[in-house]
């Protein structure tokens, strides 16, 4: 039985500090429709910009994953993010009124227990997956880390980490079920620092709402007293610090398992698949994995399944030979009969390339009067249905190209070198030339069969509706 999607039915908040910059801030999860997926909403600006949560949008992965549109955007987003899939959650609105999630006790549990608040439902629309057909690896040869997705008919998650440290070596976990595993296995699992690296970075002052409250920091064998309290400057910390002689952890933290560390890995992770925008079944199997090689694995299956992903966004019926039908184009292009002039895109490659056919019928209205008797397609036309081909391009470089519309402002180059009768089948071959932030350049060719019928060069204006 297919799964449903899911979204909650009431909005709840909570609030925190900031790991990075000190500062308080309240997350709200509010419902959102099918489809929408994960949305970011900045309300303490005048706009109130929406950020998507996919991989499209991540500007920076170096302490946490921080995603942007224009000047907006949002920090240490990685464990609300996890909270979200390991409750299956597929459309949720997150506003924010400040620039960083904050960081809780350092683990995914406080979301979880928000999240769950605002009641997790069932909405009527099926769930779209992206099946992982063939194994993907990504390897780190430097940083010693490998990572490689395998087919699954489920998420599953094996992770192993081994580090060279006294109190912290080799740990390994195993998640085969999200929705039985992750909520009393892995969210409570807390975020971990060795205290070289803490102590570096609230020196420079990068980690303003850090304490040894919101992360397990893992302290060095035998510190002297004068080091402990260079700690207590450091962290401003009025009470004794000291380190678990056992452990390894200040001041005597309890783990909340055994292998806490290595749980923690799998919540980054479950944060990091979020970002493909999309359900995943797949079985990761990760070694000394981080956000920048998590990363890199989720581009990698990004790219290789652009054409699926697309598919479960626009396309109701999967076509092994079409891209887009007919419906899926009238999601995207604004233009209908009688000048929606082309049926179905057969090839696609984001930002790179696109094919697309037109049928020419003799029901083709413009036959009636070019030419009466002698029946050719306009070339006008012709550029017309590769321009549209082109904006199908064009505006899926967007996040909502449903809210847009690509105007042609001009057109180099062209040349008609057949005609096209009742009966051809034209294909058009587009590519991008090259993209700005709202303006294209497009080269395209259009074929009957072997024979090239016409070309050019198109620029375009991508506009809101």
């Amino acid at each position: 039985m297919e799964k449903k999607q899911r979204t909650i039915r009431k909005a709840v908040s909570y609030t925190g500090i900031g790991l990075h910059t000190g500062e308080i801030s309240t997350v709200t999860f509010k419902p959102a429709n099918v489809n929408s997926g994960i949305i970011f909403k900045r309300v303490d600006l005048p706009t109130q910009p929406e950020i998507p949560a996919d991989i499209e949008h991540v500007i920076d992965i170096s302490r946490g994953t921080t995603i942007a549109i224009g000047d907006a955007k949002v920090c240490t987003i990685e464990h609300l993010l996890s909270a979200i899939v390991g409750l299956e959650i597929d459309n949720i609105l997150v506003e924010i009124d400040g620039v960083e999630v904050p960081v809780a006790d350092g683990s995914a549990i406080v979301y979880v227990n928000t999240i769950k608040k605002g009641e997790v439902i069932e909405q009527d629309c099926e769930k779209n997956y992206l099946a992982i057909a063939e194994p993907i690896s990504f390897s780190a040869p430097d940083d010693n880390v490998d990572i490689v997705i395998v087919p699954s008919d489920t998420l599953k998650v094996t992770f192993l980490i081994d580090y060279n440290h006294p109190f912290l070596k080799t740990q390994y976990t195993s998640m085969m079920s999200v929705e039985k595993e992750f909520v009393p296995g892995f969210a409570s699992a807390r975020t971990f620092a060795f205290l070289h690296e803490i102590r570096e970075l609230k020196e420079n002052d990068l980690i303003k709402g850090g304490s040894i409250d919101n992360a397990l920091v893992i302290g060095e064998p035998d510190m002297s007293t004068q080091e402990i309290n260079e700690l207590k400057r450091i962290f401003r910390y009025k009470k004794d610090i000291y380190i678990d002689e056992n452990t390894g952890l200040l001041n005597g933290k309890k783990l909340r398992y055994y292998n806490e560390f290595v749980r923690h890995k799998v919540v980054d992770l479950m944060g990091d698949i979020a970002l493909l925008g999309i359900p995943l079944k797949g079985h990761i199997i990760a070694a000394r994995s981080g956000h920048k090689t998590n990363v890199e694995l989720i581009k990698r299956i990004r790219k290789l399944y652009e054409r699926e992903i697309l598919q479960q966004k626009y396309q109701k019926k999967k076509r092994k030979d079409v891209v887009f039908d007919i419906n899926a184009i009238m999601r995207i292009l604004p233009h209908r009969y009688p000048f929606l002039l082309v049926d179905k895109i057969i090839s696609f490659h984001s930002r790179e390339s696109i094919v697309g056919i037109k049928n020419v019928t003799i029901n083709e209205p413009f036959f009636q009067g070019h030419f009466p008797g002698h029946p050719i397609m306009p070339g006008v036309l012709i550029l017309e249905a590769m321009a549209q081909t082109g904006g199908v391009l064009l505006l899926n470089t967007l996040d909502d190209p449903e809210n847009h519309v690509a105007y042609f402002v001009s057109i180099d180059k062209v040349k008609f070198r057949k005609p096209v009768l009742p009966g051809d089948q034209l294909r058009f071959e587009m590519k991008m030339i090259n993209i700005k932030k709202s303006a294209a350049k497009i080269a395209g060719q259009a074929y009957v069969g072997e024979s090239l019928v016409c070309e050019g060069i198109l620029t375009a204006r991508i506009m809101d509706k």
